[in-house]
């Protein structure tokens, strides 16, 4: 069976099985990890079919699509509280923002209209989970490892993509259209996000953190605001650039990226757990994410067997063949491993690797 076929059966199925009580994701992967491709339930903890209700069964089949059901735990966003490097910074090591505990630096990119070298996490790394400013001090190590502001002030807040969680309130109704001569001053703040559900392609479209829109018609209705989320990203404007090798410890240096594929290994080396290796076992993702007391939903996400703990947030994860960036890990349980494609964050962003 084809995979667009598995795509089209999780779109058509995805929200009715998320509705199911203990489930947090759906994905596509084989069953029992080699058969064949099947549409994937992913449950918080796997009970007998015996101690389930009708309503609480996954069918066997989904037009014609085989099912499975895989365990993965309570998924959070990994952000915990190692040592301070110094006078040279790897990747793989602690860093945050100055209001959280301790995540890890995944990668030194470039952006793309500047041309200058930025440092690459998560945004609940480096901006705080959306409740930073641009400019604030990123410490390395985090702060939870020893951290201070400002003695260990390493780079400042550079752009995010904004978070939106579930139950956040919609966006305040569009402005009316500006008046001949326009008021001086410019600009709100927006992140649009378009998510496509049928496939793993799905791609973020402008500036992660500040976009320009023009004024909406008086004959078009506003857009709903989106509340699922493609990436978990934010970028720091180092303070010196010679500081940042770009080598990850334990890997060396990256070129380029590879799109993730069933059954690749892959590796990574993380502030809490070091040097790890895993299996990507899912891909085409959509799973609900614990921050804190809040919930985000994540669509086109990565699957893996378990490969790290929290503080090991913004790591990047490596092919272990070719040694080219997969994607940017954000979040697991001790039964698996969240991340990003690699692609999809670097257009997020605007940054090459």
């Amino acid at each position: 069976m084809s995979v667009e076929l598995v795509f089209q059966a999780q779109a058509a199925f995805q929200e009715q099985l998320l509705a199911k009580p203990n489930v947090v994701g759906v994905a596509v992967g084989r069953k029992n990890l080699v058969g064949e491709l099947s549409v994937v339930t992913l449950v918080q903890q796997k009970k007998p079919i015996a101690a389930l209700s009708a309503e609480e069964m996954v069918p066997k089949q989904l037009d014609g699509v085989r099912t499975d059901v895989v365990e993965v735990g309570y998924l959070r966003a990994y952000a915990t509280p190692r040592d301070r490097y110094r006078p040279t910074i790897p990747c793989g090591v602690s860093i945050g923002h100055y209001k959280i505990t301790a995540g890890t630096l995944g990668a030194i990119v470039t952006d793309r209209n500047t041309g200058e070298k930025l440092i690459l996490s998560n945004n609940h790394v480096l901006a705080n989970s959306n409740d930073a400013l641009v400019g604030d001090p990123i410490l390395q190590p985090g702060p939870t490892d020893g951290g201070q502001n400002p003695g260990d002030i390493v780079a400042r807040l550079e752009r995010f993509v904004r978070l939106r969680y579930e139950g956040d309130p919609p966006s305040p109704e569009p402005p009316a259209p500006p008046p001949p001569s326009p008021p001086p001053g410019g600009g709100c703040d927006v992140v649009s996000v378009v998510v496509g559900l049928t496939n793993g392609l799905a791609t973020l479209l402008g500036s992660s953190q500040r976009v320009t829109t023009a004024a909406p018609s008086t004959t078009v209705a506003p857009q709903a605001q989106p509340t699922d989320n493609d990436v978990d990203a934010a970028l720091a404007k180092p303070v010196d650039p010679n500081m940042f090798t770009g080598e990850i410890l334990a890997i060396g240096a990256v070129s380029g990226t590879k799109p993730p594929q069933l059954g690749a290994e892959v590796r990574k080396s993380g502030r809490t757990t070091g040097y790890t290796e895993g299996v990507i076992t899912l891909i085409n993702a959509t799973v609900s994410v614990a921050y804190g007391n809040r919930t985000a939903r994540f669509v086109g996400q990565i699957i893996s067997s378990p490969m790290s703990q929290g503080g090991d947030s913004g790591s990047l994860i490596v092919d272990k063949a070719e040694n080219r960036a997969v994607g940017l890990l954000f979040a697991g349980s001790n039964l698996a491993t969240i991340f990003t494609p690699m692609d999809k964050v670097l257009e997020a962003l605007q940054v090459n690797i």
